[in-house]
Formats: C-alpha cells, sequence, structure tokens
C-alpha cells in the first residue's frame, strides 16, 4: 500500500519553533516527528510514502538523505511553491495511487503509533469510498466531527460545529479506496472541509487503536512530548 503523509504545514501556532524547523521536523523526545511517521509506515508495511513539502522544505530533506538507506520503503517528496491543501495535494498526484485498489492519507502534524494495519483491514473496500480513523475529542468544537449509524457507517460530517451531536473527531488518517479521487474536484482545496461532507453515507468511520495527538499549539506540543516520553518507558518495563 502507498501513503500520502501531508507535511507541508506552516506550523504558525508552534512560533518561536518553528521559525527554523518546519512542524514535521520538532522534536518529540530526540526525534523528529517525520522520523516516528516514517518508522509507523514501515512497521505497518507502507511500500511507498509520498511527502508533500512547502516551508523550509531543506530541513526534510537534509533528514531525507541521510535516514533514506536505513528505511524499506520508497520515500518520494514534492515541493509545493504555493500550498495547495490536502485535497490539491492528492488531486496533483493521483497519477501516483489511480492503478491502486486503495492507499493511506496521513497528517504528519499527528503524534501518533496508530495501528495502521487494523484500520486497513477495516476497510471495506468493496462498499465504502473512504475509511476514518477517530477519537474521542475534548474540544469537538474544534475538529472535525463524525456521526455514525449503528454500522459505522458516517451518516453526517461537520467541520468545526457550533453545536456538536458527537465527540468522533476526525483524526487525520485515512484509507481510501481508489474511487475517492473521483469526489475531488478542480477547486477543492482541503479534504475536511470540500470533500468529505459530500461522502456522508459512503465512508465508515473506525476508533484510532493507538496513541493520536496533534502537536499543533505550544501546549498539545508540551503533552505529547511527556505522553510519548511516559508510552515509551513504560514498553521497556
Amino acid at each position: 500500500m502507498k501513503a500520502f503523509l501531508l507535511a507541508a504545514g506552516l506550523g504558525t501556532r508552534l512560533r518561536p519553533l518553528t521559525y527554523e524547523l518546519p512542524k514535521c521536523m520538532l522534536p518529540i523526545n530526540g526525534a523528529p516527528l517525520l522520523a516516528i511517521w516514517l518508522d509507523l509506515l514501515q512497521q505497518h508495511r507502507i511500500s511507498q510514502v509520498l511527502i508533500n513539502t512547502h516551508y523550509l522544505p531543506e530541513s526534510v530533506e537534509r533528514y531525507l538523505a541521510s535516514a533514506r538507506p536505513s528505511y524499506g520503503i520508497h520515500v518520494f517528496t514534492s515541493h509545493e511553491e504555493e500550498l495547495l491543501g490536502s485535497a490539491g495535494t492528492i488531486r496533483r498526484h493521483r497519477g501516483w495511487v489511480e492503478g491502486d485498489h486503495n492507499f493511506l492519507v496521513c497528517y504528519a502534524d499527528n503524534l501518533t503509533d496508530a495501528d495502521l494495519s487494523h484500520l486497513a483491514a477495516s476497510h471495506r473496500q468493496d462498499r465504502d469510498v473512504l475509511t476514518m480513523a477517530l477519537f474521542e475529542s475534548d474540544n469537538p468544537r474544534g475538529c472535525g466531527i463524525a456521526t455514525l449509524d449503528e454500522d459505522s457507517t458516517i451518516v453526517d460530517f461537520v467541520e468545526k460545529p457550533e453545536k456538536p451531536v458527537s465527540r468522533w473527531a476526525n483524526a487525520g488518517i485515512y484509507v481510501a479506496s481508489r474511487s475517492f479521487l473521483d469526489y475531488i474536484g478542480e477547486a477543492d482545496a482541503d479534504i475536511g472541509k470540500d470533500v468529505l461532507p459530500r461522502l456522508v453515507g459512503k465512508m465508515r468511520g473506525t476508533p484510532v487503536k493507538g496513541y493520536l495527538r496533534d502537536i499543533g499549539t505550544m501546549e498539545s506540543y508540551a503533552r505529547a512530548q511527556l505522553d510519548w516520553y511516559r508510552r515509551r518507558t513504560s514498553e521497556t518495563r
């Protein structure tokens, strides 16, 4: 399986940390977030990864130049002079995955050890355009919120709703069928805002198995560092 790793964000809420490093290169207990993602993708037997870059791309390229030999997966980068948005990135590279039955889309500003194999196995390729990983949010107004029926089909999806009717939030990890490409219009920029609402009834949700945290704010980044340290040390006991 191939994976898009979306890593082109500016990280403005993490300044001054992101004045010299893009968000995906910020260290988590000494390791770049990008390295944690590549380790996870390799662990779950992803064969090829496409990473989009925009802000401070040289940092990503320098890291990959030294790290590629240690990974058993093919890693490609695509620089965006102007940000295309998550949907725009996939539209530009649709030919890269058009021959595959399904593929992963992951937001690189999340710290996670999610069981990607479990997510892929739960994808009903013959029935669903997309399977969305979900987590229970403490702040549903700040997330894309899904409502599920008894069959785990997403029957409603609202980005940052004023009055959330669910706490199941978009985790920024998807398994997409090839047909997903047909739902990305020429003017679409963002998957969450532009594409997912038209997939209501055609996608399913499944809870993340594992840890997941968006590191997009200073508070969340600090919490992620502590959580990750505790998880790693508990595994070695």
